[in-house]
C-alpha cells in the first residue's frame, strides 16, 4: 500500500509575477512524498527550479522532459515567464557585484575546482534533495539529448579543459594582458597605459539542445566578473545546471547565475534586456539579430576542408581525418566539416568517404564505439531525412554513400531515431546540397578549380587547408570569410583554448579606452 500527500509552505518569491508578494498564503510550494508499509520514503521525482539571482525558484508552471527512447518521465522543469526575467534584471547590478568582490586570480582558482566538480563530483541536482553523480549525468544527458555516453565524456572532457586551463584561455584572449587590469579598471601593457570598462552588467544565453560543448563558450564570463542569465536548450538544461552547481560549491557567489527555462518571449527578453548575449540557433532564428552588435550569433558553421593543387594526389591520405572531421560529435557541432572542396577527383573523394562511413550503424548508447546521435525531436530527424531526398531529386548529386548503408537513412534502433551518415557528390556549389548543414553527420565533395575556391565557399567557421602552396596560403590568409584557419592536416574539430573559438569574449564584455593619470 502506497500514500502520496503533499506538504504546503508559503512562499512570496513565488509570486512576484502575480504581484501578490504581500500575500504569502497565497502561495503553495507542493513537495510529494511516498510511504510504504515499512515507513522508508521514496523521493519525489526530481524539480529543477529556476534559478533568480542564484535563489531556487519552484513556478506553478513546469514541464516534464523525457527519455528519447521510451517517453518516461526523467525530471519536471520551473518554466518561468518575461516578467520574472524582467524583474530579475532590473537588479542584476547586485549580481555583478558580487563578483566584483573577487579578483580574477581566485576566480581563476575557482573555475578550475569548478572543473573538477563538473567532471567527477556528485552535486545537487534540483530543489527536492537530489544528487547527481558524474555517470549518472552520463546517462541522464543521453538519455534526453540521443548522445551516446561516450560523446557525452568527451564534452564533459572539453568543459573540464576549458575550466582547468582558463588561466591560458584568457590569457589567449587578452593577448596576455595583466589580469590585475580588470580588477583595478587600468594598468600597463607593453609599457603604455590602458584601461577597460564593462560593456555590460550580464551576459544573456540561449543555449541549445545539440552539443554539451557550447558551454565552454560563455565560461570565461565568470572569472571575467561577469554574472550569467542561462535560457536552456529545451533538451538539456542538465549541462549548465551542472556548471552552475559546480561553480556554487567551488566558491563563486550564487548570486552571479540566473537560470530560466522559458519560452520564445522569455528568451527575447534576456536577448532585449542583457547588455551583451549569445544565442544560438539556425539561419531562422538567428537572421534577425544578424545586425545587433550586442549579440554574438552562433549558427550553422558552414565549416570546410579545402585541398590545394600541390596536395591533391595525396588525397587517400586524407580519408581519415576528412570522415573525422564530417562525423566526430555525431556531426552535431557547427565545426564539422559539411564540404569536402578540391580541385579534382571529387567522384573518387566522396566514394572514398562513402564507404568509410556509410556502414556507420547506430548501436546501444553504452557502447564505447557509438558514433552516432538520437534524435530527441523526431519530427526534426524526418525533416532533415527529407530535405536530403528532395535536394537528391536535383540533377548534378549522388549520394555516395547508400550502397554502403545497406538500408535507409532513417532508422530506429532501441526506440530511438537516427539518421546514418551522407555523402553527397555535387556538381557545381549551385546544387542545393553542396553548401548544407545538418545535425548528423553529412557532408558535400565539391570539385571547384583552385582559384575559384574562396570566391565559391562562403562565409566558414573553420576551414581546414591542405595545402603547402605559399600563394593560396596568402590568398586563405587575407580571406575576411574565414573565422578559424587550421593550415594543413588538422581536423576542424580541433580546438585550441588559447585562442578564441567562436569570437572573442574578452573584447565582446570589455571595451577599451584611452586613460592619463596625474
Amino acid at each position: 500500500m502506497t500514500l502520496l500527500f503533499a506538504v504546503l509552505h508559503p512562499s512570496p518569491r513565488d509570486l512576484l509575477h502575480t504581484g501578490f508578494e504581500t500575500f504569502p498564503h497565497l502561495r503553495q510550494n507542493r513537495v510529494s512524498y511516498t510511504f510504504t508499509r515499512t515507513g522508508r520514503t521514496k523521493m519525489s521525482q526530481p524539480h529543477i527550479p529556476a534559478i533568480r539571482r542564484g535563489r531556487n525558484y519552484e513556478s506553478l508552471d513546469k514541464s516534464t522532459l523525457v527519455d528519447h527512447r521510451d517517453g518516461s518521465a526523467l525530471v519536471s522543469i520551473s518554466q518561468v515567464n518575461a516578467g520574472i526575467i524582467r524583474k530579475d534584471l532590473a537588479r542584476i547590478g547586485e549580481s555583478r557585484a558580487a563578483l566584483k568582490k573577487f579578483t580574477v586570480d581566485q576566480l581563476i582558482d575557482i573555475s578550475a575546482k569548478a572543473g573538477e566538480l563538473f567532471l567527477n563530483g556528485t552535486l545537487p541536482l534540483g530543489d527536492k534533495g537530489h544528487t547527481q553523480s558524474a555517470q549518472q549525468y552520463i546517462e541522464t544527458l543521453s538519455s534526453t539529448s540521443g548522445l551516446p555516453f561516450v560523446m557525452v565524456k568527451r564534452n564533459m572532457a572539453k568543459i573540464y579543459q576549458a575550466l582547468t586551463q582558463m588561466r591560458t584561455v584568457l590569457n589567449g584572449l587578452t593577448r596576455g594582458l595583466d589580469l590585475s587590469v580588470i580588477d583595478k579598471g587600468y594598468g600597463t601593457q607593453a609599457g603604455s597605459p590602458v584601461s577597460y570598462y564593462p560593456t555590460t552588467q550580464a551576459l544573456g544565453l540561449v543555449m541549445p539542445s545539440n552539443s554539451p560543448a557550447v558551454n565552454s563558450l560563455w565560461l570565461t564570463a565568470i572569472p571575467l566578473k561577469m554574472p550569467v542569465v542561462i535560457k536552456p536548450g529545451r533538451e538539456e538544461p542538465w549541462t549548465p545546471y551542472r556548471l552552475i552547481q559546480a561553480f556554487i560549491a567551488a566558491g563563486c557567489p550564487a548570486e552571479a547565475f540566473g537560470f530560466y527555462p522559458t519560452d520564445h518571449e522569455g528568451s527575447a527578453e534576456i536577448l532585449k534586456s542583457c547588455g551583451r548575449a549569445l544565442i544560438f540557433g539556425d539561419k531562422n532564428t538567428t537572421a534577425q539579430y544578424a545586425s545587433n552588435p550586442a549579440i554574438q550569433i552562433h549558427g550553422p558553421g558552414f565549416s570546410k576542408i579545402l585541398i590545394g593543387n600541390d596536395e591533391i594526389e595525396r588525397w587517400p591520405e586524407y580519408i581519415g581525418l576528412i570522415a573525422g572531421s564530417i562525423a566526430d560529435n555525431g556531426g552535431r557541432s557547427c565545426i564539422n566539416a559539411s564540404a569536402v572542396v578540391v580541385p579534382k577527383y571529387g567522384r573518387e573523394i566522396a566514394e572514398a568517404l562513402g564507404k568509410a562511413l556509410g556502414p556507420v550503424a547506430p548501436l546501444s548508447p553504452s557502447d564505447e564505439n557509438a558514433k552516432l546521435s538520437g534524435f530527441a525531436n523526431v519530427k526534426m530527424a524526418a525533416s532533415i531525412d527529407n530535405s536530403i531526398e528532395e535536394g537528391l531529386k536535383t540533377a548534378g548529386a549522388m549520394d555516395t554513400t547508400s550502397p554502403y548503408r545497406n538500408g535507409p537513412r532513417y532508422v530506429e534502433f532501441e526506440g530511438g531515431t537516427y539518421l546514418r551518415p551522407t555523402i553527397v557528390v555535387c556538381d557545381s556549389f549551385k546544387h542545393p546540397l553542396a553548401n548544407r548543414e545538418f545535425l548528423c553527420p553529412y557532408a558535400s565533395v565539391v570539385q571547384v578549380p583552385q582559384e575559384n575556391m574562396l570566391s565559391e565557399i562562403g562565409p566558414s567557421l573553420v576551414v581546414t587547408a591542405i595545402t603547402k602552396d605559399p600563394a593560396f596560403t596568402e590568398q586563405l590568409l587575407d580571406s575576411e570569410l574565414i573565422e578559424r584557419l587550421n593550415l594543413g592536416p588538422i581536423s576542424t574539430m580541433k580546438i585550441s583554448w588559447d585562442q578564441p573559438h567562436e569570437g572573442n569574449m574578452f573584447e565582446f564584455l570589455y571595451k577599451r579606452r584611452s586613460i592619463e593619470r596625474a
